[in-house]
């Protein structure tokens, strides 16, 4: 399978050529097998990419702008979904390609697989195989012989222990209120760095938006200008 990367190489706007480097570049730290088609360049590169984009991932215009991803023939996704795939650790689901072994991708979906089944499956091993290191009790093995003396010192035990509980129970229960009370600084500190990423993004996205829009005109003239040659050159030929 083939990571397809649709570009404008001469692009003039500076956010489409940023979002270009930045999926580029993250691809390659992943060392994804890629490749680049260029639709400044090549005609039938930016008319396959504009057919094959889903008519709903389409903008309002029709116009789809680059870059876009395809795995061969799948579409993927373009830069927005991308980034938002980055953002939660699943660009190898995002392109369609397994997570290799060991990457933080795998071990979010083994942990994922885990809560779904409630166990591991190398936990289970099947009632015909039963784990060899659980203890078989000791009145099973040698019989009652010494069931009722071994009863008698646990009882005893258990009444020299109580009054400890008490105290560890105690204990216990201050160090869980220190551990929320850690538990909500920490909550609130990273609610904050969202809420900041989050208006980094929109002010990021409304200066897209105006350099896409700058783009759309472009390409709309560029496609003009062909049409203008086409019927000059039909005319000459005439």
């Amino acid at each position: 399978m083939v990571i397809k990367v649709f570009l404008a190489s001469s692009s003039g706007s500076t956010a489409i050529k940023k979002k270009q480097q930045d999926v580029v570049g993250f691809l390659e730290a992943l060392k994804v097998e890629y490749a680049q088609l260029d639709i400044a360049c090549n005609e039938e590169n930016r008319m396959w990419m504009r057919q094959n984009v889903p008519q709903e991932k389409k903008p309002a215009n029709g116009i789809p702008l680059p870059p876009q991803i395809f795995n061969e023939e799948s579409y993927c996704g373009d830069y927005d979904t991308f980034f938002d795939a980055k953002e939660d650790n699943s660009v190898y689901a995002f392109l369609g390609l397994p997570p290799p072994p060991g990457s933080k991708e795998a071990e979010l979906a083994d942990k994922a697989h885990i809560l779904e089944n409630g166990t591991h499956a190398e936990e289970t091993n099947g009632e015909e195989n039963l784990d060899d290191s659980i203890e078989v009790p000791v009145e099973e093995r040698n019989g009652d012989a010494h069931g009722e003396e071994e009863q008698a010192a646990e009882e005893e035990e258990e009444e020299e222990g109580e009054g400890g509980e008490e105290e560890e129970v105690a204990e216990g229960e201050t160090a869980e209120d220190d551990a929320l009370e850690g538990e909500t600084a920490g909550d609130a500190a990273e609610e904050a760095v969202e809420e900041t990423d989050e208006q980094a993004h929109a002010d990021e996205e409304e200066q897209e938006e105006a350099d896409e829009d700058r783009e759309e005109e472009e390409l709309r003239q560029l496609e003009e200008e062909e049409d203008d040659e086409e019927e000059t050159q039909g005319e000459e030929a005439e």
